[in-house]
């Protein structure tokens, strides 16, 4: 059986590394004949059957990276508009799938998911802000990508920042920091995690597992 190609996103943003390393253990231990290539080819992009955005930092820094890279937003759009082939955004990589980006100013995001990305807001004072660290997800919607992943289960967060969907029905999980969090999106063939699969464990494979073999 030839191996499927997924490209991991590289436009300056983003733990690629770890990333690449847990996508290529989920690859193995989940049974997928999958090629996992760092790339910022446009091309890669059109001719894989999925692709991983990542996203460390803030929103308008990562779209502007992204967009600094000739031809790789567009071959995104068609991977995902077009081709309709499954994409998976991590942190920031999830939130240009948004409408609009409130960080720094109003800046325009893919627009996949309607929806905003606005500041985390704790009702408690007491809890910090990046939101750090593990956190149980909540409120899970039955979807491929999270089957076997349970309410309750703990993943990584590091963030300041969440996406506020227009439709209730794009969120497949939350998480709780002072105030429900939107942990995990959906859409279609997209599918997109606050948190940090790469950085979350055995949850956090099992994940990535379930997104290499989802064929939407």
């Amino acid at each position: 059986m030839p191996r499927s190609l997924v490209t991991l996103i590289d436009y300056g943003s983003g733990n690629l590394r770890s990333a690449a390393k847990a996508l290529q253990r989920a690859a193995r231990e989940g049974g997928h004949e999958a090629e996992i290539r760092v790339t910022d080819d446009p091309d890669a992009v059109l001719k894989a059957e999925r692709a991983v955005l990542p996203g460390v930092g803030a929103f308008a820094a990562c779209r502007d990276g992204l967009l600094g890279h000739p031809g790789l937003a567009e071959a995104l759009q068609e991977h995902v508009r077009v081709q309709a082939r499954p994409l998976l955004g991590i942190c920031v990589g999830m939130q240009l799938m948004a409408t609009q980006g409130r960080e720094h100013g109003t800046n325009s995001g893919f627009g996949w998911i309607g929806g905003e990305v606005v500041a985390l807001r704790p009702d408690d004072p007491a809890l910090k802000i990046p939101h750090m660290g593990w956190n149980a997800l909540g409120d899970l919607v039955a979807h491929p990508v999270l089957d076997g992943i349970e309410a309750g289960d703990q993943v990584y967060f590091v963030h300041s920042y969440h996406m506020r969907t227009g439709r209730a029905e794009r969120v497949l999980a939350t998480a709780d920091h002072g105030g429900p969090v939107t942990a995990i999106v959906g859409k279609e063939n997209l599918i997109g995690t606050q948190f940090h699969p790469e950085k979350s464990q055995a949850v956090g494979l099992h994940l990535l597992s379930n997104f290499l073999g989802w064929r939407p």
